[in-house]
């Protein structure tokens, strides 16, 4: 079976792909990293997803919204019709309905959150700029759905031999060396010390250092690669592998499986790890 972690963008374009790590996990810890692919369109990533007949995936956008907004905005509280509902707005219209939300609520409250995002460190899957992630859970979850993958305590889907998970990239990154910024899409930031940080972040996912017990196994090439990659896109992608690895050996875990909690919001989803 594929695992992999996926770096994803809600516009993916050549110079900033969606990023996919794939990697095979050892009986004796090690996560060795396979190898790196990218994706230009949404179309194509969504075409690879379908042609995968069994995968493990660790998805770095929200799988679902703050039950909060949910209730308010008086959208279904079923997950597979809050999903449709949601894939049929436009980006305008959820932009303009969720600045609505916003603006009649008091400073310091405007957005709702998941119960996720607090233990996460996550933004809220309602913020639609910086970064934009209602509109990555808009673009990144109807393509799940179309390839019938199974979403552990959201989603039976139609095909087991696909796994879904709700990865982030930053809740790792932080454990392993706190809140140092070790990328930047701007050319102006990818600095001498982002580069260092990176450097520090993968000898610590090398090292096996974080909670996870993983140790990351890669070649020359491969950590120059991702060294190189001042966006840090291909490290997100790896970042969320490794969540996607320690899930899947606790597949069989109560409840969802996966590692997840026992139980959880079915309408807000959780970031596995979390």
């Amino acid at each position: 079976m594929l695992l992999f972690g996926c770096d994803f963008s809600c516009a993916p374009t050549a110079r900033k792909p969606i990023v996919v790590a794939a990697g095979e996990a050892g009986a004796d810890g090690r996560l060795v990293l396979g190898g790196l692919r990218r994706f230009v369109t949404l179309g194509a990533w969504a075409d690879w997803l379908c042609s995968e007949p069994a995968w493990i995936g660790g998805f770095d956008f929200p799988f679902g919204l703050p039950r909060e907004l949910v209730e308010q905005l008086r959208w279904p509280l079923e997950w597979e019709a809050l999903m449709r509902h949601y894939a049929g707005l436009s980006r305008a219209e959820i932009r303009a309905t969720f600045a609505a939300f916003c603006a009649a609520r008091p400073v310091g409250g405007k957005f709702a959150h998941r119960a996720t995002d607090a233990p996460a460190g996550s933004s809220t899957s309602m913020k639609w700029v910086n970064p934009p992630v209602a509109f990555m859970l808009h673009a990144g979850v109807p393509p799940l759905l179309e390839a019938g993958a199974r979403m552990p305590g959201l989603h039976a889907g139609r095909n087991p031999d696909r796994v879904a998970l709700e990865a982030y990239p930053g809740l790792l990154a932080r454990e392993l060396i706190g809140r140092r910024s070790y990328k930047s899409d701007e050319a102006a930031k990818q600095t001498p010390e982002r580069l260092a940080a990176r450097t520090d972040l993968l000898a610590a996912l090398e090292a096996g250092s974080s909670r996870l017990g993983l140790k990351l196994a890669l070649d020359a090439t491969q950590r120059a690669e991702l060294l190189g990659d001042a966006r840090g896109d291909h490290l997100d992608a790896v970042l969320c592998l490794v969540q996607a690895a320690w899930s899947a050996a606790r597949a069989s875990t109560p409840g969802p499986g996966y590692g997840l909690p026992t139980h959880f919001d079915p309408v807000e989803g959780w970031i596995v790890t979390a």
